[in-house]
């Protein structure tokens, strides 16, 4: 043994090696503290997968909202940053990046998920950080009820399924459905739920109900679909995203249904089109906004994406999540410069959830948000039908059309 290996420290060395541990162990857990010269608002999203376009077009939105604030001096003279991380549209994936953007990148508040199952797997993570979550598209009612922290800037699901169940009835009069679900999916099982009550209530039959599981990967559908056709329904109702519809409605055409098919905003993207081929010609689905409308938020927005992206029309998800990023905005600027200029500590999201929930007739490219005492947005929904490679606006109903 060498003799260097059984000396003892002096006691200066020891004393200088405690300070020195213990800063390393501040810096450690000092995730709380934000500069001065910037105020960073997280994102979390698809932005590969098979539902990638629900986060891509949310950041773009989130991203122009930004621009704009900077454009205009930002939050009380601070730039914003948009920090968003790819969850992959995985559960396990949303809650690891969402402790990353609390614990590494020091976030004020955090705009994500669009789907209600990503969105309730990383909310309890925002909830134990006391960290505002502001979901724009996630409409499964369970996702606020996480807790204090957790809010939605659009409608939920008991009423975007009682509109479907309401257009279904009084301008398809339809009188019989067939329900065909995603059994994996909050989302699709919520929407179903809600869609079968309030037909039923209003006098309709639910004559089949049939599930498909998007895990399995197989895309063939025709069994299901042999089983509904046998029971010659009015409409077929398929609350299920973009991503299986196209295909669902091809299988059912090339079996000889021809009722239209209705769904749920998990419908809305470009690549809706390309799945179906012509498939969903004259079906119908509810959604936030429609990019026709002649509401001039509507046509400033409109004119502002196609001129800043090459996107496209820009769907309801960037419209959502530009949105849900200008209440957000909103939130900081009421909630005002902390004293200690940290944007990211536990008194300063304390103010800024207090302000998200005072959010009342907050001028929304999708329709006045008032945040009620649940922290769910009330606002009406919009009708849309399939016509070749787009959509076109049928009504507006709001909440008090279908009684709720």
């Amino acid at each position: 043994m060498r003799p260097s290996q059984n000396r003892r420290l002096s006691a200066p060395v020891f004393c200088c090696l405690l300070v020195f541990l213990s800063a390393l162990s501040l810096v450690g857990c000092a995730h709380h503290s934000s500069s001065t010269n910037e105020v960073v608002i997280g994102a979390y999203g698809a932005e590969t997968g098979s539902e990638s376009t629900f986060g891509t077009s949310m950041q773009s939105g989130m991203n122009m909202a930004i621009d704009e604030a900077n454009a205009a001096g930002g939050i009380n003279g601070v730039k914003i940053v948009g920090k968003m991380y790819d969850d992959q549209g995985q559960p396990d994936q949303a809650k690891s990046v969402v402790s990353k953007l609390i614990d590494e990148d020091n976030v004020t508040a955090i705009i994500g998920e669009i789907t209600s199952s990503n969105s309730s797997a990383a909310a309890p993570v925002c909830q134990l950080k006391h960290v505002p979550m502001v979901s724009p598209a996630a409409t499964n009612p369970r996702v606020t009820k996480i807790g204090d922290y957790i809010f939605r800037t659009c409608f939920i699901d008991p009423f975007q399924g009682a509109v479907m169940a309401t257009f279904a009835i009084n301008n398809l009069h339809a009188k019989t459905a067939a329900v065909f679900y995603d059994s994996t999916q909050d989302y699709s099982v919520g929407l179903k739920t809600y869609f079968e009550q309030y037909f039923t209530k209003k006098g309709g039959k639910i004559v089949i109900e049939q599930s498909y599981t998007t895990a399995s990967g197989t895309g063939d559908y025709r069994a299901q679909l042999t089983s509904i056709k046998q029971e010659n329904p009015d409409i077929i109702y398929v609350p299920g995203y973009y991503t299986e519809v196209g295909t669902i409605a091809q299988q059912a055409r090339q079996l000889g249904i021809k009722v239209p098919f209705l769904g749920g905003d998990g419908w809305d993207s470009a690549k809706l089109f390309e799945g179906a081929n012509g498939a969903l010609e004259g079906s119908y689905y509810s959604n936030h906004y429609s990019p026709d409308s002649t509401e001039p938020a509507v046509v400033n927005f409109t004119k502002a994406y196609e001129a800043k992206y090459d996107h496209g029309v820009p769907d309801a998800m960037a419209a959502l999540g530009y949105d849900a990023t200008n209440v957000v905005i909103a939130a900081i600027k009421a909630a005002g410069k902390p004293a200690d200029g940290n944007y990211a500590s536990d008194s300063f999201h304390a103010l800024v959830r207090d302000q998200i929930a005072q959010t009342k007739d907050f001028p929304g490219v999708a329709g006045k948000i008032t945040i009620g005492p649940d922290r769910n947005a009330v606002k009406p929904a919009v009708i849309l039908e399939v016509h070749g490679n787009k959509t076109v606006y049928v009504t507006t109903i709001k909440p008090s059309d279908v009684g709720i």
